[in-house]
């Protein structure tokens, strides 16, 4: 008779601060340029249960290679584990973690404003104090692009959000690690 023993879970009869908080984790690979590639790394995540919060691809200067950049939020060994498992794909060329300081992160985002008659002077002086551009104007919205870190973004979502957001887009994260001085 075979009988499956499991393994005991470490986790299981641990304090709640003895666990470890889930931290967001920017990841960025070269990749071949190849058909099927973007679905075997997002299957990666799906098939392991990891959730990806953003994800951003294009081509790099060698049209041969594309970047892709993946947002995850996750503990640091369930990190460790994903990029093992990123490394050990085949078309993946190069994988870094660019959750550190070393590198330089940004996000760009279309919000579309109501931008009634009372507010359109406020809504202009946050796109300024905020380096934003509007990019569309309309009887009663504006388009606002804006570009920075996810702080920024929020920050300035939060300003805007008493007017009345209509709808929002977002890039998800790039990031490239700093080259040294």
């Amino acid at each position: 008779m075979n009988r499956h023993i499991a393994e005991p879970n470490p986790y299981l009869n641990r304090q709640p601060d003895m666990l470890l908080m889930e931290e967001k984790h920017v990841m960025t690979m070269l990749v071949d340029n190849k058909p099927g590639v973007l679905s075997r790394v997002v299957g990666l995540f799906s098939g392991k249960g990891f959730n990806i919060e953003s994800l951003c691809t294009g081509p790099t200067m060698d049209p041969e290679v594309h970047r892709i950049t993946i947002v995850t939020k996750a503990n640091p060994p369930v990190v460790e584990q994903i990029e093992k498992q990123l490394r050990k794909l085949v078309n993946v060329i190069k994988m870094r973690n660019l959750s550190g300081e070393g590198s330089v992160r940004r996000e760009m985002a279309l919000i579309c404003v109501n931008a009634k008659a009372e507010h359109r002077a406020e809504i202009l002086r946050i796109v300024d104090i905020f380096r934003c551009k509007v990019v569309d104007v309309g009887r009663e919205h504006y388009i606002i692009e804006v570009t920075g870190t996810d702080d920024k973004l929020s920050a300035i979502m939060k300003l805007f959000k008493p007017m009345g957001i209509k709808k929002i887009a977002r890039s998800g994260t790039l990031a490239l690690i700093r080259e040294p001085d």
